[in-house]
Parts: structure tokens; C-alpha cells; sequence
């Protein structure tokens, strides 16, 4: 594993962070042995920075990580998680959320406390109830050691947030489709340069950067010279920045583990050729050409009021894209017919335009309009016949 150190805590954290949003599921819950086996894996193989939030899995992704965390394992990592900034509404909250989080992870400190997806409007608002002097406390009392924040607003804001306080460090979305997007590359220099250590999440774009790629980006990979998987190109290139010092990877699957922590052994600092760091623009611009909608499945707009599954639908459309319409309308039908989630439908055209969902996003992504879009793609004429043939085909495969 190789270690990166944070500029004003000194800290040696690993390249590779374990993040507990997509925490692997069963029966509708995080599934507990297996989520606790995998953190742990990853613990014995060198990670030692594990990071949470109070919104992840409703609430449950705090609790498991406190108990993959007993046995002596806490004593191994640097804990972060995250102040859930939008619910606050005094001062006395603040204190109310880390006091909880701290019970549900059964620890008496926060080593990384994150203000949680900041911006500009928002940060206003936890600023003028307090929330700096919330921190201040905090740290002088021992509950958090380092002090940070998560970004998801318009470029323009970042660099006020990060001048209107003493951070730590602070979390950025970053990889390379997102290069001018939030934060972006001037963003991360510009938090370097203020000597704050950088974290990275979404470093696979929600997983679309994980998944299979289409033949044409697949053969601009085929042109290097060294031959890595999809995968292990995107960290790499995270990696190659020298200001950042950990990426959160979202890990829900064994070998998702494996690769990402081989990928974390041999990434360094400024590694990539002229050559290949072409040959990552050009893969880049396309996926932009193919990808139809910026989501990264966070969940962020979910709960729908009417039930729409945004971010299933939202994949779906991409997929359709990036790997071909008759697969992507299946996964569609499947997914969002209600035959896997005990009758409940998340269909696109179940969209009221309601909005409730837009602030929410911190993709900036008209959700609404695009739902539109999706239900005018895969919903069309013969939908219904469509939709029939695949649910009994799988109700079928059930009774075999």
C-alpha cells in the first residue's frame, strides 16, 4: 500500500480509502457479515482510512462500520464521516449529530469530521448558525481531531468556502470526466496551495468508469503501450496528482477490493506518460460524447414522493448509450417494473415535475426534464407487451 501524508496533521493515510456508501446489500439491508468482512479485508491489506456519513443506507452504514471497527481494528484507521449540514437549523444541532455519531460508531473521536456537501447557499446558512465555532469546540474538547469539508457546488464557490475557515482538508468530486466540473482541477490546486489535503470521491464517476466500456473506448485503451483495465487507468490518473493525498472508492464486491487496493500498490505522483495521459483525454471526451446524463447514483434525490427510482432510470438511460438499447430496456423493465422490490414501481413517466428532487442534486442535473427523456426513450409504443414478456421470463427462470 503506499501512504500519503496529510500537510498539517502529518498523518500517513493510505492512497486507498474504504467508503461506506454502497455498502454490499441483502433482503433490502446492509448486508452486515459481508460488509464487516470486506472493511476488515481491506484493513489487514494496508487501508487505514475509512470513511461514512449519517445519510449512508439510512442511517445504517455508521452503525455497521462501528462494529467492523471493534476488535482492536479502530485502533488501525483514521474515522471519517460527516455533520449532515442540510438539517441543521441551530447551533444545538451540531452538537446533537456528531453526539449521536459518535455513539453509533462506538468511538470517543472523529479523526476526519466532514461539513457535508457544501455549497455556496448552504454554507452561508451552517456559517451564520454557527458552525465554525461548532468545530473550534469540537476540536479543543477531543471529539474531532481534523476538520474538513465535502464539495458539491458551482466552481465559483469553492474557493470562498475554503478561505472562510482553518480546514483540515477537505473532499472533492474528481476524475477525469470531471476535470471542470465543481471543484474541478483549479479547485484542487487551489486547496493545495492552502496547504489542505485533498480527498477524492467518485473516482469511477458512480461506476460508470468500473463498467465494461464500449468497443470505441476500449480501443483507445488498446493503444497504450502498458496494458492496465479500465479501472486501474482511472485511479492511476487520480493517483498521478500529487495533490491528492486518498481516493474513496465505494467497494461492495470482493473483487473490487482486490483491484482497487492493487491499483493503490502501484500508483505514484506524476507516473503517467505524455503519452497516456492523451490516451486518457481522448477516452474522456468519448464518454462524454456517449453518456447521455452526469449521474452518479448517490442517491442524493431519493426518497421520489411518487416513487420514481431517479437513479435506476437515470443508469438505464445511460447504459443504453455506452453498451446498447435491448439490454439497457431489459435492466430498465426489471429493475423499475416492482418485480424485484416487493410491487413498487419506479418508472420515469411516474414523474409529476413536482422539483422537489433538483435542489437535491448535487450533479446540477434538471432531473425532471431528463425523466422525460427517459420515458420517451424505453417507454414508447409497445411498452406495456414489452414489459409483460420480460417480467414473465424471469418469473419463469424463478420456478425452475
Amino acid at each position: 500500500m503506499q501512504y500519503r501524508t496529510m500537510p498539517k496533521s502529518g498523518d500517513e493515510l493510505s492512497a486507498l480509502g474504504f467508503g461506506c456508501m454502497r455498502l454490499p446489500m441483502k433482503n433490502g439491508r446492509v448486508d452486515e457479515e459481508r460488509a464487516i468482512s470486506q472493511i476488515r479485508s481491506a484493513i489487514d491489506r494496508g487501508v487505514n482510512y475509512v470513511d461514512t456519513a449519517w445519510p449512508y443506507h439510512g442511517g445504517e452504514s455508521e452503525i455497521v462500520l462501528g462494529k467492523a471497527l471493534k476488535d482492536g481494528y479502530r485502533e488501525k484507521v483514521k474515522l471519517a464521516t460527516k455533520l449532515p449540514s442540510w438539517l441543521l437549523e441551530s447551533r444545538a444541532d451540531m452538537d446533537k449529530y456528531l453526539n449521536a455519531q459518535l455513539d453509533k460508531l462506538g468511538t470517543d473521536k472523529i479523526d476526519y469530521y466532514l461539513v457535508h456537501t457544501l455549497n455556496g447557499t448552504l454554507w452561508k446558512t451552517v456559517k451564520d448558525l454557527g458552525v465554525r465555532e461548532f468545530l473550534d469546540q469540537a476540536k479543543k474538547d477531543g471529539r474531532i481531531v481534523n476538520a474538513g469539508f465535502s464539495f458539491h457546488g458551482q466552481g465559483a464557490d469553492f474557493a470562498p468556502i475554503v478561505d472562510s475557515y482553518d480546514w483540515d482538508f477537505c473532499m472533492i468530486q474528481y476524475n477525469f470526466l470531471d476535470q471542470e466540473f465543481q471543484a474541478g482541477t483549479a479547485g484542487l490546486k487551489y486547496a493545495a496551495s492552502k496547504g489542505l489535503g485533498l480527498i477524492v470521491m467518485e473516482p469511477l464517476r458512480g461506476g460508470y468508469l468500473a463498467a465494461t466500456p464500449p468497443a470505441e473506448i476500449q480501443q483507445i485503451w488498446d493503444e497504450a503501450d502498458t496494458k492496465r483495465s479500465h479501472v486501474d487507468w482511472s485511479l492511476r490518473w487520480i493517483w498521478s496528482h500529487p495533490e491528492v493525498k486518498v481516493i474513496i472508492s465505494g467497494m461492495n464486491e470482493e473483487t473490487h477490493i482486490d483491484e482497487n487496493i492493487a491499483s493503490a500498490c502501484g500508483s505514484f505522483p506524476d507516473s503517467l506518460s505524455e503519452k497516456e495521459l492523451n490516451i486518457i483525454d481522448r477516452v474522456g471526451k468519448k464518454y462524454k460524447e456517449l453518456m447521455k446524463v452526469g449521474c452518479t447514483g448517490c442517491g442524493y434525490c431519493m426518497p421520489c414522493p411518487v416513487g420514481v427510482d431517479i437513479p435506476g432510470a437515470f443508469n438505464c438511460y445511460n447504459l443504453a448509450f455506452l453498451t446498447g438499447m435491448e439490454g439497457a430496456s431489459f435492466h430498465y423493465i426489471l429493475g423499475l417494473s416492482g418485480i424485484m422490490a416487493e410491487g413498487q414501481k419506479g418508472y420515469a413517466s411516474m414523474c409529476v415535475s413536482c422539483g422537489e428532487c433538483i435542489d437535491k442534486c448535487p450533479q446540477f442535473i434538471p432531473i425532471p426534464d431528463v425523466l422525460k427523456e427517459v420515458a420517451a426513450e424505453f417507454e414508447g409504443e409497445g411498452f406495456e407487451e414489452r414489459s409483460a414478456g420480460v417480467i414473465k421470463m424471469f418469473v419463469d427462470s424463478l420456478k425452475r
